[in-house]
This record gives C-alpha cells, structure tokens and sequence, in this order.
C-alpha cells in the first residue's frame, strides 16, 4: 500500500518545475514542494519513533523540522528546489523504511508503544498513518496543481 500510494504521488508530480513547485496559492498555503518534503519528513519522523524507538535529535529537527511543521517556517524555508530534489529525498527515506521492515514480523507491527487517549497505538497503526498522511497531502497537491 505504501509503494502505490507512492507511485500514483510520483505519478502526480511528473514534469513540474521549480517554479511550479514553489508556488503558494494563498498567504497560507503551502507549496508542492514543501509538501512533497513534508510527505518525506513524516516517513523520517516515523522511522525514527518506530525502528530506533526514540525522539528525533535537535540536529534532526534542524533538517526535517520546517517540512513537519510547515506553516510560514515551510514556505520561508522549502524554496528553489527541484523535482529530483524532492524525489531523491522521498527515495532515501522509503529505500531505508523498505530496508527495516524487510527485518520485522507481524509482532513488531502490532507492538503497543504508547496510548493516545486511553487508545492503545500500535506500529501499524503508526505505518497506517504514514501513508494516509501522504494520500491527503497528495489531495492537496492535485488542488494545487488545477490552480498553478
């Protein structure tokens, strides 16, 4: 599911350009790019959370931080990239995700690491969460494109 969800995003995006990439419909939007490296930075952020079972570091935070908070910190800071640029970085996360879980089972999957709420959260339900983030940015996205 992650991989389709994927290509269909690639699929998406083909062909744009920088400009294409950068452009904010509104004074709140946020750019294709930055949402491309949004898509990125959560699949990072999860990575971390469920494979290292830790917090991101500060420096980490310094990297990926702008793309996971978005706001005016992403659209000051996510500018002049290219297509490749992004690609590159959504294929260095994915290439190290698809690399982990090649290593786990089912068990590690339904792993309880924390509660929200009462609500027990297991790693599928985090992994769940990955690729629905990106299938909903992905929405935004095409909005976007209809209006470049």
């Amino acid at each position: 599911m992650m991989n389709y969800t994927r290509n269909i995003t690639l699929n998406s995006v083909e062909g744009l350009t920088e400009k294409e990439l950068d452009t904010l419909i509104d004074a709140n939007s946020n750019s294709i790019g930055a949402l491309l490296l949004h898509i990125a930075a959560i699949e990072y952020a999860y990575f971390v959370n469920t494979f290292e079972e830790r917090e991101m570091t500060d420096q980490e935070m310094d990297q990926w931080g702008p793309a996971i908070r978005l706001g005016q910190e992403g659209r000051d800071k996510i500018r002049g990239n290219t297509l490749k640029y992004y690609i590159d970085k959504l294929d260095d996360v994915r290439t190290n995700t698809l690399r982990h879980f090649k290593k786990v089972d089912d068990e590690w999957l339904h792993t309880i690491d924390e509660y929200y709420q009462d609500t027990p959260i297991n790693r599928f339900f985090k992994w769940f969460h990955v690729f629905e983030d990106e299938i909903n940015h992905r929405g935004q996205i095409n909005f976007i494109k209809q209006r470049v």
